[in-house]
C-alpha cells in the first residue's frame, strides 16, 4: 500500500542540516533505501517539509521509514495512506454499492 511520509524539519535542525556538506547524499541514500516513488521539498507553518511516496508490503517496514527522520533530522513524521486515481476509480464503486447497502 502506498503511503505518504510527511516528516517537518523544526526551523533550528533543518538549518543544522543544511549547514551539512553531506546532506544531499544522506538524502539521496535515504531516498533510494526506501525506495521512494516520489520525493518533494517544501515548507509548511514555516518548516522545511520533505515528502516522500513509498510503497509498504508490510507494517514491520515503518520503523526503518521513519526512525531516520526523527532521530536523523529531528522530524515530525505522519505517515498518510494514499491512492492513485486508477485506485479511486476502483474503489468508488465499491463504495457506492456499499454506501447503498446501508440505505436499504
Amino acid at each position: 500500500m502506498r503511503f505518504l511520509i510527511s516528516a517537518k524539519i523544526p526551523t533550528e535542525a533543518g538549518n543544522l542540516m543544511v549547514q551539512d556538506p553531506n546532506l544531499l547524499s544522506k538524502l539521496e541514500r535515504y531516498i533510494d533505501k526506501v525506495n521512494a516513488e516520489a520525493t518533494y521539498f517544501f515548507e509548511a507553518d514555516g518548516n522545511r517539509v520533505a515528502a516522500f511516496i513509498v510503497d509498504l508490503q508490510s507494517a514491520e517496514q515503518i520503523p526503518v521509514l521513519v526512525e531516520p527522520l526523527f532521530t536523523g533530522m529531528g522530524a515530525h513524521v505522519e505517515l498518510h495512506p494514499v491512492m492513485s486515481l486508477d485506485d479511486l476509480k476502483k474503489g468508488i464503486p465499491q463504495a457506492i454499492v456499499e454506501v447503498n447497502s446501508y440505505r436499504n
